[in-house]
């Protein structure tokens, strides 16, 4: 369904760090949650209508509580943050409802440690939150059940290696979890495989350059991680599912190079929205065709 994208406001300048992203069989929307302005962390949600791309995107029902730095992933009818800043780090799971995207977000369930700067991604059935901080960099993994996201959720096998800040995307039998802070800055890319989640993750190609604090996205085929670092850059990789032990191939960059952004997509198009550059917060949305 399309969308009434005509809405006026006056747009938030902040970085985006909290994303749903919606599968590209759910609505033909991208949700942005959370983040931080100059001065605060913020509760706002933003939807972007993938069919009127050119339009300010419309604010909708906030999240329950403030979350900047923290994780997003979405089922087909709900997106999901999880975890955020600040201290002491959030365990909370928040959910907005994509039927009715106009009313606040439920809280659900609480994962099993509060943490910042996680990545989230997952398929129908599950969400997974992958890494991420709270005294040091953990490789915790914790998977949330769509079907009961009331119930505490599982830990399931870890990552290679303990990091944070990185990117993550997939399709619906695994999810790549590439660059980060170690907390040396890294390339490495995690595979979950969601058929054998119990596993440890399996390192899997790289990316270009290390990198960290990029938004990632992808379609069925593709994944694409952009910008990020510090300073910041605008380099774009993209990582072909086919060949997963590949290095990733740097494409057309982003207009900009910022960091603290949060991505969505659907089949055609990627947004990466929002960011920091420096000290100063953008509102602006890129997209990689």
């Amino acid at each position: 369904a399309n969308a009434n994208a005509s809405v006026s406001f006056i747009p938030r300048i902040r970085w985006i760090d909290s994303v749903a992203e919606v599968p590209a069989e759910g609505p033909a929307y991208g949700y942005i949650a959370g983040g931080r302005t100059s001065s605060t962390n913020v509760s706002i949600v933003d939807r972007i209508d993938f069919s009127s791309d050119t339009s300010t995107a419309s604010p909708k029902g906030n999240l329950t509580d403030t979350t900047t730095r923290g994780a997003g992933f979405s089922s087909i009818s709900y997106g999901y943050v999880v975890g955020g800043f600040p201290n002491p780090p959030k365990s909370i799971v928040q959910r907005v409802d994509f039927s009715n995207d106009t009313a606040t977000a439920s809280l659900r369930t609480s994962l099993n440690a509060g943490m910042v700067r996680s990545s989230g991604v997952g398929n129908n059935n599950y969400g997974y939150q992958l890494g991420g901080y709270v005294t040091a960099e953990v490789s915790t993994v914790e998977r949330v059940d769509f079907s009961n996201d009331l119930g505490t959720p599982s830990v399931k096998g870890s990552l290679s290696v303990a990091k944070r800040a990185s990117g993550s995307a997939g399709t619906q039998s695994y999810g790549y979890f590439a660059g980060g802070q170690t907390p040396s800055l890294v390339s490495s890319t995690d595979r979950i495989d969601y058929s054998n989640d119990t596993a440890t993750a399996l390192a899997k190609g790289p990316l270009s350059s290390a990198r960290y604090l990029m938004g990632a996205t992808g379609n069925a085929s593709y994944g694409w991680w952009g910008g990020g670092g510090q300073p910041e850059i605008s380099s774009v990789d993209r990582f072909d599912y086919s060949n997963d032990t590949a290095t990733a191939s740097p494409k057309g960059p982003l207009t900009a190079a910022k960091r603290y952004h949060g991505a969505t997509g659907d089949t055609s198009y990627g947004y990466w929205c929002g960011g920091l550059v420096s000290i100063s917060y953008y509102s602006y949305v890129d997209r990689v065709d």
